[in-house]
């Protein structure tokens, strides 16, 4: 018996912008078991052009390893692709430590976010590499890594990530290096969420190890308790007040991320948020 013949979709197979909720859709995705806020902070921030939508990976039994990072790497494709299908014109991958647990290297980083987005029709963008991105166009050679949650597999493999791309880390160490923390089990019972006050006092803990430093970087997706009825915020929400304590760029990956975006779109967000973001508008 012949197989049935595949449907034919009663819908045209390509998008155009009259027939998009938003002329300018992005998609973002997350780790396993992480509600990411990177969605509802972009949509914030953005044009009321742009439109988001998030897909959150799944992995059973997902224990926060890197070597689960590396093997479930092809999900980034099938990200890509459902967003390339429901017409997004760009797509963010949240989670720093993808490219560097990936073993591809800082250039096959490149190639593969390259294949993506020519592959699928919309610009790929993932963290780990938006940070090397922003660090490039800001002209940045020294950089401190205020690497806060991260365990140290995790933050060491970003300084290498970092090294491999060109940049001098003059410093790193996360919340238990500052001394904040008597255990990285401690921080990881904190969930990413932290009491307002450490984002100061941790860059400033950072800044005194780094005076040299032409930036001061972030890891991660931290988040502090510093908003009203103290929910918690990323680094976006605190990147010009630090960065007028330090006189200096303070980079995060979800600033590098989201400004990695707003260029690929040819947009710049509604506000101020920080020098890196503030290029937009030039």
């Amino acid at each position: 018996m012949a197989a049935p013949a595949p449907k034919k979709s009663s819908m045209p197979l390509h998008w155009t912008t009259d027939q998009k909720l938003f002329p300018h859709q992005v998609g973002f995705t997350c780790p396993p078991h992480d509600w990411d806020a990177a969605p509802s902070d972009f949509l914030r921030i953005a044009p009321r052009s742009v439109g988001v939508h998030g897909w959150m990976l799944h992995v059973p039994d997902y224990a926060h390893q890197l070597d689960q990072r590396a093997q479930n790497f092809q999900m980034l494709e099938e990200f890509a692709a459902v967003m390339a299908n429901n017409g997004a014109n760009a797509c963010g991958q949240v989670g720093s430590n993808w490219v560097h647990a990936s073993g591809l290297g800082v250039q096959g980083i490149a190639d593969f976010c390259k294949k993506l987005s020519d592959r699928h029709g919309l610009a790929f963008h993932m963290a780990g590499f938006a940070m090397v991105e922003a660090l490039r166009a800001m002209n940045v050679e020294k950089v401190a890594l205020n690497a806060v949650y991260h365990w140290p597999d995790w933050w060491q493999g970003t300084v290498a990530f970092l090294k491999e791309a060109g940049f001098d880390v003059v410093w790193a160490g996360n919340f238990v290096d500052q001394g904040w923390f008597s255990s990285q089990e401690d921080v990881n019972a904190k969930r990413w969420i932290f009491d307002g006050d450490l984002a100061a006092k941790s860059f400033a803990y950072v800044a005194e190890q780094a005076p040299g430093a032409d930036a001061y970087l972030a890891n991660g997706m931290v988040n502090f308790r510093s908003g009203a009825d103290h929910l918690p915020e990323r680094m976006l929400h605190l990147t010009p007040e630090l960065e007028a304590m330090l006189g200096k760029p303070v980079i995060a990956h979800d600033t590098a991320l989201y400004w990695r975006i707003f260029k690929s779109l040819e947009l710049a967000p509604v506000g101020r948020h920080g020098m890196l973001l503030e290029t937009l508008h030039a």
